[in-house]
């Protein structure tokens, strides 16, 4: 057990690019399931048709949408229940070790009338479990970044300036978001049409993010967001 443990290490180790080591204390038959697993979603992967740098592991139980718009780097996880339209202006792109959870739902086109403008995903994300990504006005999330489980993002508005006419009606107006590298977005956090947030900014679990600029290395929390505190604030003004 010790030995294939180790190989073990050693392989998924190669595949994300830096050490890992899974925990002595998980038995083998868990172990084995898991290899089992992957080693099939890795043939699905293979055999899905998506333009792959290699390894690519897609679940038989998830929904790819426009396949020949969606394209990913090395070591990218499609988890069972994904549902990813990627129809749009510049399709979907994940870049190397990106993991999308379970039940992960990526849009890249709102309605057919107007082509979305789709969603670039930069190295090293995770994409939690059950969140959700409109893509119309352009999603862009750079690398290092993690995203909890139920957050939504929307890159989309809709117009309601007349009284008279119905909103249905009046259109949609797109600015895009754009996650900076290093973030962390909590739990159930939603991030909405216009925000920009600059390197290793923290959102707080439930938050939700207008449009607007979040300074980098800061945590934002609450309805609407504001800022909490500065990450660096001991090494910036000191211990007291």
């Amino acid at each position: 057990m010790n030995m294939l443990i180790r190989f073990l290490n050693k392989i998924i180790s190669k595949w994300k690019g830096h050490d890992y080591k899974i925990d002595h204390r998980v038995p083998l038959y868990y172990i084995m399931l898991l290899v089992w697993s992957r080693l099939v979603m890795l043939v699905n992967g293979y055999l899905s048709g998506v333009s792959n740098k290699g390894i690519f592991f897609l679940s038989v139980k998830a929904t790819l949408k426009a396949r020949s718009k969606f394209k990913v780097g090395r070591s990218v996880t499609i988890a069972r229940g994904c549902y990813i339209d990627a129809l749009s202006e510049k399709g979907i792109w994940f870049g190397n070790n990106v993991s999308a959870g379970i039940n992960t739902r990526i849009e890249g086109t709102g309605h057919l009338q107007l082509l979305g403008k789709g969603m670039r995903v930069g190295n090293n994300v995770g994409l939690g479990y059950d969140s959700f990504y409109g893509c119309a006005g352009g999603i862009e999330i750079g690398d290092d970044t993690i995203i909890g489980n139920y957050v939504s993002f929307h890159s989309e508005n809709h117009v309601f300036d007349s009284l008279q006419t119905p909103i249905r009606l009046q259109g949609v107006s797109h600015k895009g978001i754009t996650i900076g590298k290093n973030c962390w977005i909590g739990a159930k956090a939603t991030i909405l049409d216009g925000v920009i947030l600059e390197d290793g900014c923290i959102i707080a679990a439930g938050a939700v993010v207008k449009a607007g600029v979040y300074g980098a290395n800061s945590v934002y929390g609450g309805v609407p967001a504001k800022l909490i505190r500065y990450r660096e604030e001991e090494e910036l003004y000191g211990a007291g």
